[in-house]
């Protein structure tokens, strides 16, 4: 006995996947359940936000979606939204004549104290100075640029970082370059450096360590609040995997391309170019 089946009414397989094409996919996933998170907590830092009401956005449990976020953006979901806070708390300081309490709340602090606290150790200026000198700020001129070598053979390696900041062709600006022992590029940096272009830049009496390079490149601007809060025109760079400075010797790459915001780059909460 024959059982025929329609055409029409026949399934398929689903096609097998490699496993280089299945971890694409759910690096894929993984990046827009992330993204989602942010996203939430961008349009909702004036609110209590548990770690569960990410997970639910994200449609992960809360300790899976804690380990896909460290490992996607190198912290944890909670430090991530706690720089967004203090990051939007400065930029009211520096466009808004609200009071520092009012900005308190505003970012969903509760105690004056603990906020100040917070900030002044995370921005690196308390924000009532933030704010004086933000009033007394002057956009820097254009000077020029610091020159290196052309290549790094000719210097001494010991305790020394030499690396490369690429940007576009077109950017005019100023670019910061720094080492933080965070992945978020808060407080004072443990060594940093000014360019006025893109090229090599030179660090140097760092202790051994783990430490995370970061680059922000500010344009020039005519006015006071574009070139303190550049915002989508400012340029960043970031390593994907820290330098370790071991007996004196960089382990990592020292080199960063700049390139525009994005929506997961660690938030940029350091009061430059105030510090």
């Amino acid at each position: 006995m024959f059982c025929w089946r329609r055409k029409d009414t026949m399934q398929t397989a689903p096609p097998v996947l490699s496993d280089d094409a299945a971890r694409q996919v759910t690096l894929a996933a993984h990046t827009q359940a992330v993204e989602h998170a942010i996203q939430t907590m961008h349009s909702h830092l004036h609110e209590v936000l548990t770690l569960e009401d990410l997970a639910s956005v994200a449609c992960l449990s809360p300790s899976y979606f804690t380990r896909v976020f460290h490992r996607l953006i190198g912290i944890p979901p909670g430090e991530f939204l706690l720089a967004l806070r203090f990051q939007a708390a400065r930029r009211l300081l520096l466009t808004t004549p609200l009071s520092v309490t009012d900005i308190c709340f505003e970012v969903g602090y509760s105690s004056l104290g603990s906020f100040t606290s917070r900030f002044t150790h995370l921005v690196g200026l308390s924000p009532r100075l933030l704010r004086q000198r933000a009033h007394a700020f002057e956009p820097l001129a254009r000077e020029p640029a610091e020159r290196f070598p052309t290549t790094p053979s000719s210097m001494q390696r010991n305790n020394v970082l030499l690396g490369h900041i690429s940007a576009p062709a077109t950017f005019r600006g100023t670019i910061y370059v720094g080492l933080f022992t965070s992945p978020i590029p808060q407080g004072r940096p443990v060594r940093c450096t000014r360019l006025n272009a893109s090229g090599w830049y030179l660090l140097n009496g760092m202790a051994d360590g783990v430490y995370h390079l970061r680059a922000a490149a500010f344009p020039v601007a005519a006015d006071l609040h574009s070139s303190l809060l550049p915002g989508e025109k400012m340029l960043l760079g970031n390593n994907a995997n820290p330098l370790v400075i071991h007996h004196g010797q960089v382990l990592g790459d020292p080199d960063l391309v700049l390139h525009p915001p994005r929506l997961t780059d660690p938030p940029l909460v350091m009061g430059l170019p105030l510090l």
